[in-house]
């Protein structure tokens, strides 16, 4: 074998160590870049907070019975709201007299108004 040949084999053999070199080096920024990634949708998903609320159960318990009763007040203010706008909608219909709807409505209406006129204290 001649000395060219050894030195073009040489540099192949080089060149392909390089190019491995290479492709690890190209992995291992690939595993960096999505290692921050995950690192950093873990932060913004907020697991360490959530973790640490389940560790302190006190706390847990008092977050859930104040979102309970602010749900609940919620609750009854729309449906307060929702219920005085079909009563006035039914008194404003039974005030057409209408034919048949305007009785029906027109006994849902009195019922409803006898009973808040009744003192049940």
């Amino acid at each position: 074998m001649s000395e060219q040949d050894k030195s073009a084999e040489s540099s192949a053999t080089a060149a392909a160590e390089i190019a491995k070199v290479d492709t690890a080096n190209d992995k291992i920024e690939e595993l960096h870049t999505l290692t921050n990634r995950l690192a950093s949708e873990l932060e913004r998903s907020r697991i360490a907070q959530y973790t640490e609320l389940l560790n302190r159960p006190w706390k847990l318990i008092g977050l859930n019975l104040l979102s309970g009763a602010a749900r609940g007040v919620g609750i009854a203010i729309g449906f307060t709201f929702f219920a005085a706008t079909i009563i006035y909608v039914l008194q404003v219909l039974g005030a057409l007299n209408l034919p048949i709807v305007g009785d029906y409505i027109a006994d849902i209406v009195r019922i409803v108004q006898r009973q808040l006129d009744m003192n049940t204290y």
